[in-house]
């Protein structure tokens, strides 16, 4: 703890000194091979980028222009490949953090492997009381099955261990968590989650959606020194992806304190836009409505984050017909449609932005039906999200065109899960699964994003995904239901000003352009004439944030 609370004090230092205050004077960024997307989607080319004493983009130069005479600061890039700093549309920021210092899963292959390192961690830290940590699949383990109690007792027995899944919408715990948090068989499943159950209804181990907190409310609540180490490192790994704006879906009370820590100590480097977990949340931060930006538009909450179902991994995605590979099952919805509605009018009438996640497709359905409504009397630029729209009917399809929605979803989770997909749905019932060219066609605004740390913050794979339907190892040959893929272009938009749009930040950032944020990063290539295979493999050298250096590959 000691090491870790030292480690953070360290990041917060050089976080506030990471480079001399370039954006305190006049700058020119010269020499570069710079490449952005205008407010049309078009690309524009230019050699020099004049930046403000705001940090502001000032104006795009070309070989051609005349370099202003009196500046206080010139860094020249040596015709390296310049661009507007990548933004994710759908993130988790500190459970980013949290997942990189604890144990961390997600690499394990196999039920075994992960074993071999639950205990490996638990020796290695003897002091924790519980073992915290995530980033399972039993898909990626080919379990067939989800791991039980006794799987982990045999890891660990002499304390509790709490692991959360990969998608962060079911949890496994060990014997001792289980009676730690006094769960039997006669303990019963809340609404909106489920119990796996074994021989004799007895608690199997793993708990889906809010069955969760059966367990999690006995669990050590981090310090706030702990929050801040997270944040540190999860900021840390976001500008080394080269993105340096990211919308937090699902802000807690907590989590909004340590931002607002950090930044007060000046250590916000990363933009934040923020959407609250539930609208009670939503309101005990903003009040009568949405925050101004704070911080140099470093942080702003804009909305609130609402939840209709669960995840396809754990079969709590909400479907209109039971799951191919589990009759018995069609997911849950999470609240009632009257319930749905009176929270989305609740923050609506306060001006907060909606963001509904919504996986299965009866969910989508249930969130479309509610905006259709809710639009009738919330008029004007509301920009309603939909989290994810991973299985979407067909039919309803076209309804994404209406009121101004913005389908916010993320390229990685069709690569990741198109496997399971199959196996959850049934061939017949993928039309409109991981749909981006049908959401573009029939008038929907598209925001991508990772949904980090379900899958890695890496912009350079989710664009790739995108216009290719195809994983790193280039399979499926031809894509994955490839009519869905959208243009090399488009998917960046998504990436950068579809993302802005969707947190109302569009006239700060998503591109570099005359009054936006210098916001912007040096990388190896150039990613419109990459391979898609050359492109996932994008180094990101400089982070530049404000027309400041923040981040630099060592």
């Amino acid at each position: 703890m000691v090491k870790r609370v030292l480690k953070a004090a360290r990041l917060l230092a050089m976080a506030a000194t990471v480079v001399p205050a370039a954006a305190s004077a006049d700058g020119l960024v010269d020499n570069v091979n710079g490449i952005t997307l205008d407010k049309d989607g078009r690309v524009v080319r230019f050699q020099a980028l004049l930046v403000t004493p705001e940090g502001k983009v000032a104006k795009l130069l070309s070989t051609k222009d005349k370099r202003p005479e009196k500046l206080d600061w010139r860094a020249d890039m040596k015709g390296r490949v310049l661009l507007p700093g990548m933004i994710d549309a759908h993130g988790h920021v500190m459970e980013l953090g949290f997942r990189a210092i604890e144990l961390d899963l997600s690499d394990t292959k196999s039920l075994a492997e992960a074993q071999q390192k639950i205990a490996e961690y638990a020796r290695a830290n003897p002091e924790k009381a519980w073992i915290i940590g995530g980033g399972w699949n039993q898909e990626a383990w080919g379990l067939g099955r989800f791991p039980t109690a006794a799987d982990l007792d045999s890891a660990v027995a002499d304390r509790p261990v709490w692991l959360a899944r990969a998608d962060g919408h079911a949890s496994w715990g060990n014997s001792a968590a289980l009676k730690a948090a006094g769960v039997t068989a006669k303990s019963v499943s809340p609404a909106g989650g489920r119990i796996e159950k074994g021989a004799g209804g007895q608690p199997a181990g793993v708990f889906v959606d809010a069955a969760q907190g059966l367990v999690a409310k006995v669990l050590p609540q981090p310090l706030g020194k702990d929050r801040n180490a997270a944040f540190l490192k999860a900021q840390a790994i976001l500008l080394s992806y080269g993105v340096t704006a990211t919308a937090d879906m699902g802000t807690t009370i907590d989590d909004w304190l340590t931002y607002r820590r950090i930044g007060d100590l000046g250590g916000l480097r990363v933009r934040i836009m923020s959407y609250g977990m539930g609208v009670d949340t939503a309101i005990q931060i903003g009040g009568t409505g949405p925050t101004p930006w704070l911080y140099g538009d470093r942080l702003k909450l804009v909305g609130v984050k609402l939840y209709a179902d669960g995840a396809l991994g754990s079969r709590g995605a909400w479907l209109k017909a039971p799951y191919a590979d589990a009759p018995g099952q069609s997911g849950a919805g999470f609240m009632n449609d009257t319930v749905m509605r009176n929270l989305m009018s609740r923050a609506a009438m306060d001006g907060y932005q909606v963001a509904v996640h919504a996986i299965g497709d009866r969910a989508n359905a249930e969130a479309l039906d509610a905006i259709d409504e809710m639009a009738q009397t919330y008029k004007g630029d509301r920009r309603w999200r939909i989290e994810h729209a991973q299985i979407v009917d067909p039919v309803d399809l076209p309804r994404f065109g209406r009121n101004g929605i913005i389908a916010s979803m993320q390229p990685t989770h069709q690569t990741g899960d198109r496997m399971m997909a199959e196996a959850r749905l049934g061939p017949q019932r993928l039309a409109g699964a991981y749909a981006w060219a049908s959401m573009l066609k029939n008038g929907a605004k598209l925001a991508f994003g990772s949904d980090y740390p379900v899958e890695k913050p890496d912009p350079w794979a989710g664009w790739a995904a995108a216009f290719t339907r195809q994983d790193a190892a280039g399979q499926p040959f031809g894509g994955w239901h490839p009519e869905e893929a959208v243009s090399r272009e488009q998917a960046w938009w998504a990436f950068t000003g579809g993302a802005a749009y969707a947190g109302f930040a569009e006239d700060r950032i998503g591109r570099l352009s005359p009054g936006l944020q210098a916001d912007f990063i040096m990388v190896d290539r150039d990613p419109l004439l990459a391979s898609p295979t050359d492109l996932r493999a994008t180094k990101v050298e400089e982070t530049w944030v404000g027309g400041r250096k923040v981040w630099e590959r060592k």
